[in-house]
């Protein structure tokens, strides 16, 4: 902004100039009386500098304070997927009512039973500052409202009054009358209309947005260095909070415990671009539960697909034996290797045939060549044990991060400022000018991520599924179902799988010292936090372990979000936006053909020490990273398989529907 003050300056004085040698060579000011009539001076009326002007969208601005704003609170996908779509979708009406082709979401328009009134404006000739000025009102307003009561108030606070002082507007403007056309009136009566839409718009806002029904059925999975198994489990297909000392939510926060169910009646919320035709209501408990998309039931501990159920947790366990660089097993991450994923199994029973239990991954085949340079795609030899690591930290979206659906702004954001992408809308048409296209495509994406938690915490609430640290401490405590024959058998137990799911035996070092160990099961896998002492010195490992102490690759003051997790939030955020990006480029890959993310060696991991050599992170195309995003939940030990593929199902019928409706707001 300094630099925009000091170009203003500059032009203002270049300007002047100019003018005074005009009047200076046609006989004002001072000049020669030659006995003529002087002529006439027509000075062109003044191009008001804007950031726009300067080469910034204010509307980046603004979603870059937005960002910082989601990173200094806590920890809540449903409701910052909820403040992208509200905020950008109030810059996006601020910016439609200068826009005669474009008609707004929210402004005079009624959206499901609230209705917002609106007054016709004259245009000004120049229309770009007001607009600017409309929509920085809007989400400055929008901003100081939805993060009043966040951990880093203070620092989103003024960061949204300098960037409106940077501006030159006037904060204290609150006025919400533009009927004479003032711009800041009309930005803040759009914000009010927001406001007073999401305080009734499902979310709960008014009550800090509290759950008004659900109670979990099973008391709280206790979890320390001292504590093992799974004892107090009621339901080993429902959701079981956890009890850690010091809880420390994703963004940073401490708690004093862990929090209940985030948004398990989050399905009554009001959708963008969601179908009444694809929403089905399920009661329980005396609560009608809102599911749009609903994908079924999911593999419950018995019944018909009960193996499914054992099949996909056991490999979690098993997933967790690649989270160790010395392992001798290397990868190519390359695009000339991973991606390119082109169908999915269509039930739970073809699982097996697309993720590659017991070495890791999925049936990529790479391609070929990159279609934009023409050229193949270098290989990246790595090991595995620092990839899936790295891959299980980056999309965990933990301190500082602007959580899942932020993230994909931020991605949106590199995108956009690529050298190579060209701005037209879909891939066609004119090129569009950094405002247009940041202020359709934030209206897009935010209404496509806020649908996807629409729906997935929907289905999370309704089906109320059980997570792995659970699952896999409670099977172990009920023992192994492969062989009635052998020890500790209960058909309800973990799977046997030779060298990573096996029992104790009486030799075992395991059962040194510690014959009550025999018969249990144990599992090769990472060690767990209680090996790392210092992480930026440590490593875990991995080694055989009891599996009643098995841990997620995650940090003990977290361990695993709080909320039940069949269908993948991850998985649903990321491949909607994924498939959305690809419709608004207009294309399936990143400009030039990939993109890419920079790790250092032994600079990069914070759960331990790592990665043990420097790699990047490689995406031929936007589904490319969405696929890798899935998968790195559960080399996390966040998802079973059964959480993913209905979760990436859903996200691509989410961009669909979205995309669609999108289209709609424009060229009217």
């Amino acid at each position: 902004m300094a630099k925009y003050k000091m170009y203003l300056r500059r032009t203002i004085k270049k300007l002047c100039v100019t003018i005074l040698t005009s009047l200076i060579l046609t006989g004002c000011g001072g000049g020669a009386n030659t006995g003529t009539t002087p002529s006439v001076v027509v000075v062109p009326p003044q191009v008001v500098l804007t950031p726009e002007r300067e080469g910034q969208s204010v509307a980046r601005m603004w979603n870059e304070v937005l960002l910082l704003a989601i990173r200094n609170d806590f920890a809540r996908p449903t409701i910052h997927a909820r403040n992208l779509f509200h905020i950008s979708s109030a810059m996006f009406d601020a910016w439609s009512v200068y826009n005669p082709s474009t008609r707004s979401f929210l402004l005079g328009n009624e959206v499901a039973g609230f209705s917002c009134p609106s007054t016709v404006i004259q245009l000004p000739e120049d229309i770009l500052p007001v607009q600017e000025q409309a929509i920085s009102f809007a989400a400055y307003r929008m901003i100081k409202h939805r993060f009043i009561f966040s951990p880093g108030s203070v620092e989103i606070m003024a960061a949204a009054t300098d960037l409106m002082q940077d501006l030159g507007y006037d904060f204290d403007d609150e006025s919400l009358d533009y009927g004479q056309g003032s711009a800041p009136a009309l930005g803040n009566y759009i914000a009010d209309c927001y406001i007073r839409f999401g305080l009734q718009d499902g979310a709960n806002e008014p009550k800090f947005y509290s759950n008004t029904s659900y109670q979990p059925v099973n008391p709280a999975l206790v979890l320390s260095n001292s504590e093992v198994g799974n004892p107090s489990i009621v339901d080993l297909n429902r959701w079981q909070p956890l009890s850690i000392d010091g809880f420390i939510d994703q963004a940073g926060n401490r708690l004093d415990e862990a929090p209940t169910f985030l948004s398990p009646e989050w399905g009554q919320v009001v959708p963008f671009a969601l179908s009444e035709n694809d929403k089905t209501t399920f009661t329980r408990d005396g609560f009608d539960y809102q599911v749009y998309h609903d994908p079924g039931m999911p593999p419950l501990i018995e019944g018909a697909i009960s193996e499914q159920f054992k099949w996909g947790f056991s490999l979690v366990s098993i997933w967790s034996s690649h989270l160790d660089q010395n392992d001798g097993v290397m990868w190519d991450i390359s695009p000339n290797s991973i991606g390119n994923i082109t169908s999915f199994p269509n039930s739970f029973t073809e699982f097996n045939e697309f993720y590659k239990q017991l070495e890791g991954g999925d049936p990529s085949t790479g391609y070929g060549l990159n279609p934009v340079t023409n050229q193949p795609y270098s290989e990246q030899i790595v090991p595995r044990g620092d990839y899936t690591r790295v891959l299980a930290e980056f999309w965990a979206d933990g301190p500082e991060s602007e959580t899942p659906p932020g993230h994909w702004f931020v991605i949106l954001n590199s995108v956009s400022d690529h050298p190579l992408l060209e701005k037209r809308w879909a891939g066609e048409g004119d090129t569009l000018s950094k405002l247009e296209w940041d202020i359709k495509s934030y209206f897009a994406m935010g209404g496509t991520m806020h649908d996807a938690a629409v729906a997935v915490w929907g289905i999370k609430g309704r089906y109320d599924y059980i997570r792995p640290v659970s699952a896999i401490r409670a099977m172990a405590d009920l023992g192994q179902s492969s062989d009635p024959s052998l020890p500790s058998y209960h058909v309800s137990g973990l799977p046997l799988v030779e060298g990573f799911i096996e029992l104790v035996t009486e030799t075992d070092l395991l059962a040194i010292d510690k014959p009550q160990h025999i018969g249990k099961i144990k599992l090769y896998a990472w060690k767990g936090p209680g090996y790392v002492s210092d992480p930026l010195e440590d490593q875990a490992g991995v080694e055989w372990i009891l599996a009643e102490e098995w841990w997620p690759y995650q940090r003990p003051s977290f361990v695993t979000p709080p909320f039940a997790g069949y269908v993948s939030g991850h998985s649903t955020f990321s491949r909607a936006a994924a498939d959305l990006m690809t419709s608004i480029t207009g294309t399936a890959y990143f400009p030039g053909g990939m993109s890419e993310f920079e790790v250092i060696a032994n600079d990069f991991l914070v759960f331990e020490k790592g990665p043990s050599v420097s790699m990047t992170l490689q995406w031929a195309t936007y589904q490319d990273a969405s696929d890798q995003c899935s998968l790195s939940r559960i080399w996390g030990g966040i998802h079973p398989p059964a959480d993913d593929i209905p979760a990436r199902k859903i996200g691509v019928k989410i961009a669909t529907d979205s995309f669609e409706f999108v289209q709609s707001f424009f060229d009217q």
